[in-house]
Order: structure tokens, then C-alpha cells, then sequence
């Protein structure tokens, strides 16, 4: 199946580094707006958008777009969809969405309007009236923004961030999404050492060891419509055939991860281990206050968040502490990532240049150092 209209939401700042991933695999006339992005491709697109997009959130086929400020015309638009291209008589086709600036503003009634539709779409191809859905869940998301409502079909089942290694994680672990967007803004290459001194779980030494290593961060986990009658299975096996191929065995990559807390020590080990990369990292339990930045080292750090795990004073005081040990330039640059509007003063040092992000619900910055 040719010319899909695909999306993939990302996280809001992290929109250029997900158009230059979409790019890669091979996806054309990309259109870009606050928070995803949205291009052409086909089915084999939409297979390797689930394996190898990092920064993305799920990959999901626009099956329509059209404009509803009534209950009736959400109805009708959703009965002209093409719904039996992708959802058969068996299959299980749940929908959920959100609602925003629109005079239709009630969600539950909204899917329960999108529900009806489709089921007299699908009844009327498949001579039923009755749907038993113990098939494959093929789940619809809609958005309803001013009025303009869009329908798609998610392909990811789970979302993308879910690599399928982290299976455990600390009290304040960052998205492997976000952290990976990061990374591609570290530029890691193939032979880069990368450090974290506060490595948590350790999300960001990962996911620059599969950067590095040309690992495709969805092979180790399935995919929704890896069951999808509608997805011819040979098109996954050439996928993944390509991306096992593609493994960059014999880099030279280096990580490097320090953490006061053995217990985040032994999660870091145990995390890189279920993701293959156990053998590329060095990670010891150290406070800050001893850290030595090693030479032509990239470091990557999501330090504590006041809001979340310390008084706010006591995280100012690690910034300053951090600040002391960390020494910035070009041949060790830094990115730090906080929510902390004076991070900068108390680091002692103001970025070469910072870039909006949001970790989760919280808003921060991303501080870069690399001059």
C-alpha cells in the first residue's frame, strides 16, 4: 500500500531532530507542526519508523482529516474513511483522542459518535451488524483542534519509547524519547566516549551506545501491527533483517556512567545489559563531588529536580557543584538538561545555546556547552 500519510508526535523542541530521522527511512513531503510531524510513505515506511525513529512517540497512518462542529458531522466524516483498508471483520478497533478549542468538546461522547460510524462503515462492507472484535486491537486516535478533526491508526501499540531494555528505572528517569533527541543534538558518533555523572537508570549512556552502534532502537520489542492482517509480515522481516544488518559491531563507542546511589549503579549494568550494550559501559558508584571529566568526552546529565527529588536549595547546590567539575570546550561538551530558570547561575556559566524541551509535563531547557 502506497502514498499513507504518516504522523509521529514527538516532544515539543525535538521536531528537527525527528524530521532529519524521518528523512533516513525514507519518508517524503514532510510537514512539520508544534510536536510532531507528518510525511508520505508506505507500509514498509511505517515498519522502519517503528524500529529506527528514536525521538518519536508512536507512528500512527492518517486515515483522514476533515472539519466536524456537530455530532453529526463527525458522524459522517467518519463513515467516509477508508476503515477496511486496514481494520478487518475480526480485528478490535478501540478509540480514544482528545478535544481542544472545539464546539465539540466532550471526549467520551465523541468516541462513542466515532465508535457507531465506524461500525456502520465496517457493517456495511463486511455484511454485519455485529462486531466480536477478538482480533488484533487496532486502536483509532483522534484530535478534534478547532473544529479540524484528524483520525489515525496507531502502529506502535505500545509507545516508541518503550525499548523493551528498561525495565526498571529510578525515581526520576528520563524519557529514552527525549533522551535520545538530545544525544542526536551531542552529534555521538560511532567512536565518541560519552559520560553521564549522574547516570539514574541510565537512559542517556544507552541510548548513545544505540546511536553510535547503529542500533535500531525498536528491535528488541514488537509492534501492533506486527499482527495486522493488513500488514504483509515479509515487510517486517526485511526490516529487521536490515536493521540486524546494519549493526555497527565493532565500534569503538565508550560510555561511561557515575552515580552516588549502588543501587542506580546496579540499574544502570543491569538496564544496559537486557539492551546488548553491557560491554560498552564502565559504570561506578561516585559521588559528584569526585568527578574527573575525562578528556574528548561528550557528557550528557539530567541532574535532580528540586520539584521532585530535592528542596529546591539542594538542587542549586548540586548545579554549583556539578559547575565545579564539569569544564566545557569544544573537545568536552556538555548538555544539561533542567527545569531550573537560574540553572546557569548556579552552574557558573552561561551556554553557548539552550533549547526549549519538556520532560514530560515539566518544562525545561536544555543547556548546551560545546565552545
Amino acid at each position: 500500500m502506497k502514498d499513507l500519510r504518516i504522523c509521529i508526535p514527538c516532544h515539543f523542541g525535538l521536531e528537527s531532530v525527528l524530521a532529519y530521522e524521518i528523512k533516513k527511512i525514507g519518508g517524503e513531503d514532510l510537514t512539520t507542526t508544534d510536536g510532531k510531524i507528518t510525511f508520505s510513505g508506505d507500509l514498509e515506511t511505517a515498519a522502519k519508523a517503528n524500529l529506527w525513529v528514536a525521538s518519536g512517540e508512536r507512528v500512527l497512518i492518517e486515515l483522514g482529516t476533515f472539519t466536524a462542529k456537530s455530532f453529526e458531522e463527525l458522524f459522517n466524516g467518519i463513515e467516509k474513511l477508508p476503515l477496511e483498508d486496514f481494520i478487518g471483520k475480526y480485528d478490535a478497533f478501540p478509540n480514544k483522542g482528545h478535544c481542544l478549542d472545539s464546539q465539540l468538546h466532550s471526549v467520551p461522547d465523541c468516541q462513542r459518535i466515532i465508535k457507531k460510524a465506524c461500525v456502520k462503515r465496517l457493517g456495511r462492507v463486511y455484511g454485519v451488524s455485529y462486531f466480536e472484535e477478538t482480533g488484533p486491537r487496532h486502536q483509532i486516535q483522534f484530535s478534534i483542534i478547532k473544529d479540524r478533526v484528524s483520525v489515525y491508526l496507531d502502529t506502535s501499540g505500545i509507545g516508541l519509547h518503550k525499548r523493551g531494555y528498561r525495565r526498571n528505572s529510578n525515581a526520576a528517569p528520563i524519557k529514552e524519547t527525549l533522551a535520545a533527541g538530545i544525544i542526536d543534538l551531542g552529534r555521538v558518533r560511532a567512536d565518541s566516549v560519552v559520560c553521564d555523572p549522574m547516570c539514574g537508570s541510565g537512559t542517556f549512556l544507552i541510548e548513545s551506545a544505540y546511536k553510535a552502534l547503529k542500533v535500531a532502537p525498536g528491535l528488541r520489542r514488537s509492534f501492533a501491527s506486527e499482527q495486522w492482517e493488513q500488514f504483509p509480515k515479509d515487510i517486517w522481516q526485511r526490516a529487521r533483517a536490515e536493521a540486524m544488518e546494519l549493526i555497527d559491531r565493532k565500534g569503538k563507542f565508550a560510555g561511561i556512567g557515575f552515580d552516588i546511589d549502588d543501587m542506580a549503579v546496579e540499574l544502570t549494568r543491569d538496564n544496559a545489559k537486557k539492551a546488548g550494550v553491557g560491554s560498552k559501559l564502565t559504570v561506578k558508584q561516585q559521588d559528584i563531588s569526585k568527578f574527573v571529566q575525562p578528556e574528548k568526552c561528550i557528557t550528557f546529565c539530567n541532574p535532580p529536580y528540586g520539584e521532585r527529588m530535592l528542596e529546591i536549595r539542594q538542587a542549586e547546590e548540586l548545579y554549583k557543584r556539578l559547575g565545579d567539575r564539569l569544564d566545557p570546550c569544544a573537545q568536552r561538551p556538555c548538555f544539561i538538561i533542567s527545569p531550573h530558570e537560574d540553572f546557569e547561575k548556579f552552574f557558573g556559566r552561561k551556554a553557548d545555546k539552550k533549547r526549549k524541551l519538556y520532560n514530560g509535563m515539566i518544562k525545561c531547557d536544555l543547556y548546551m556547552y560545546f565552545k
